[in-house]
């Protein structure tokens, strides 16, 4: 049984496709156009874009309007800067951890390599006087 995804989810596996953001990028640059129209700016068919856009349109971050006879696309502004937000605060969290991580590594480093002379110093000097 295939396991449902989370909103959340839906919009990592949006986004992370890179022909995803090459299409927001190019229909950011257009405003608004048909699949047709993105297909021609695009290195892939226009089935490609349709899918690529329906799943955009599900996450919510594209949607259509019927212009005449054909559909018409614009990127959800909103939507992609909840995106970016989303994005930020995943980042910070994962910065978080890998400064613990960090943290926990140079302890252990420590604890296997306590300071004591460098081997450049030589040997400790004697207090006795004998020769």
């Amino acid at each position: 049984m295939r396991r449902q995804r989370s909103g959340q989810e839906e919009l990592w596996a949006a986004i992370g496709d890179p022909s995803r953001r090459k299409l927001l990028d190019v229909l950011l640059a257009l405003g608004e156009a048909s699949p047709s129209a993105l297909a021609r700016e695009l290195p892939f068919t226009r089935q490609a874009v349709v899918k690529h856009l329906a799943v955009l349109d599900r996450v919510g971050l594209v949607q259509a309007r019927r212009h005449g006879g054909q559909l018409r696309y614009t990127v959800r502004p909103e939507q992609v800067a909840s995106a970016a937000r989303a994005l930020e605060e995943a980042a910070a969290r994962w910065d978080e951890r890998l400064q613990a991580i960090k943290q926990l590594a140079e302890a252990a480093h420590h604890a296997e390599n306590p300071p004591g002379p460098s081997p450049t110093e030589g040997p400790a000097p004697r207090d006795d006087a004998s020769p």
